[in-house]
């Protein structure tokens, strides 16, 4: 090799290389379809107000309560039986026009239906206001309560 060779070699390996960039690709604008992460907000702040208000209210249990209303009288009658048998007792409750349809129930569930192993064990009759202003109006409620003999 002669001398001039291997001065290029020299040169050509301690020649600083050149990276090229590569750029990465331009990012997609975002559609009307894609969701964006929802922000992260932090839990709401209950008053001491709020907090004592809660504590003083009296607690219901409704899940024995079923409202008679406009559906058959035998879906009631066997929603009625199905929570006698989970809780052992429950509670009628119907307004207006729907009143005779919740004494069907409890006399179906009574008598037909729970062979005989239930039974009425209160009736609360009640008349509740309805309406405002000069739009008051009374309507007449039920309360049955039905439950093991």
């Amino acid at each position: 090799m002669s001398k001039n060779e291997s001065e290029k070699k020299t040169e050509i390996k301690s020649a600083p290389t050149k990276v090229a960039k590569t750029l990465s690709p331009a990012p997609k604008p975002t559609s009307v379809t894609e969701k964006k992460p929802a922000p992260v907000s932090e839990p709401k702040k209950t008053t001491p107000v709020q907090v004592q208000a809660e504590k003083t209210a009296p607690v219901r249990a409704s899940s024995n309560h079923i409202y008679i209303g406009k559906k058959p009288v035998m879906s009631y009658a066997m929603s009625s039986l199905i929570q006698l048998t989970a809780s052992g007792e429950i509670v009628l409750k119907a307004r207006g026009l729907a009143i005779s349809r919740a004494v069907d129930v409890a006399e179906i569930v009574t008598k037909r239906l729970g062979n005989n192993a239930y039974a009425i064990k209160k009736v609360d009759i009640d008349t509740e206001k309805l309406g405002e202003g000069e739009d008051i109006r009374s309507v007449s409620t039920i309360e049955l309560i039905v439950g093991k003999k």
